[in-house]
């Protein structure tokens, strides 16, 4: 019988190696009005197994989202086996950012309701976000939350901002340098902007065209007095070199560039017809979530 010799000096048989493989299947679950995205990563060798993008035509409701949901998870199998880890995220303009000393669970909905379109039977959660003692506050879908929990049990849920700005400021930790990250839907983009490693703004913006995209950029860039000769913006999403939007954004901003997850995958089954940063996000979720 082989065996393997752990960190801690304890020798493990076959078995249990097999077994550690084993349970370190993970999946991730990307919630939006626009789209949805699906990963499943074995996290022991940090090789994707599953990695799918859906885009809606138009912005739907919550009820019609779940219908899509149901679909997509009944026509492919892999998306109903056992997984030891599920994490669903939401990614909505529903959620706002307090910081933790002033923050008060019972007062969930009055960070909100300034901010965000709530009403009162909504629920309403928050993440901690430990790099800047911060609680974002959010409302998840409970549609949603209801179904994923019938088809896996016990699961874990986030709001998509938590993920970028958890990338944001490990990536900037101790830079001395400005950055504006911006993630983009097919309705709306998120922005995250960190200045010499310190949040300065999170939101989120629609869009119908390219002016309206650079609108809310250039107006950002202005409001923060961030300097377009020097500022360094990363992307990821839908938006492609070259694209009407990435051409918009390249004629103010000197410096372009496609941000990557925060660690390397292998794909080695994986036919990923769009580019890689397209996926950020989802991929990111898996280091949010250890």
């Amino acid at each position: 019988m082989k065996l393997k010799l752990t960190e801690t000096g304890r020798k493990t048989t076959q078995r249990e190696i097999k077994l550690e493989s084993h349970i370190l299947k993970k999946l991730s679950i990307q919630i939006s009005l626009s789209g949805l995205s699906f990963c499943i990563l074995n996290s022991a060798d940090t090789k994707v197994d599953y990695l799918k993008r859906i885009d809606f035509k138009n912005k739907l409701t919550p009820e019609a989202v779940l219908d899509h949901l149901k679909k997509a998870i009944a026509e492919e199998s892999l998306l109903r086996e056992h997984f030891d880890s599920v994490l669903v995220i939401f990614q909505n303009d529903l959620s706002n950012l307090v910081p933790a000393e002033y923050f008060n669970e019972e007062h969930s909905a009055d960070y909100l309701k300034f901010s965000s379109k709530i009403i009162k039977t909504d629920f309403i959660s928050h993440d901690t976000i430990a790099a800047n003692n911060s609680v974002n506050v959010f409302v998840p879908y409970v549609n949603i939350n209801n179904y994923v929990f019938d088809v896996y049990g016990e699961f874990e849920y986030k709001h998509a901002s938590t993920i970028l700005m958890e990338h944001a400021l490990k990536e900037e930790q101790g830079a001395e340098d400005d950055k504006m990250y911006i993630n983009v839907a097919p309705f709306h983009y998120e922005m995250v902007v960190v200045k010499k490693g310190q949040l300065q703004l999170y939101n989120t913006f629609e869009y119908d065209t390219k002016e309206d995209f650079i609108y809310f950029i250039l107006f950002a860039i202005e409001q923060l007095q961030l300097d377009p000769e020097t500022l360094i913006v990363k992307l990821t999403g839908i938006i492609e070199k070259d694209d009407a939007l990435f051409n918009m954004l390249y004629t103010y901003i000197r410096f372009v560039e496609f941000d990557k997850p925060s660690q390397s995958f292998t794909f080695d089954s994986i036919d990923i017809n769009a580019s890689k940063h397209q996926h950020t996000l989802i991929l990111n979720s898996f280091n949010s979530c250890e």
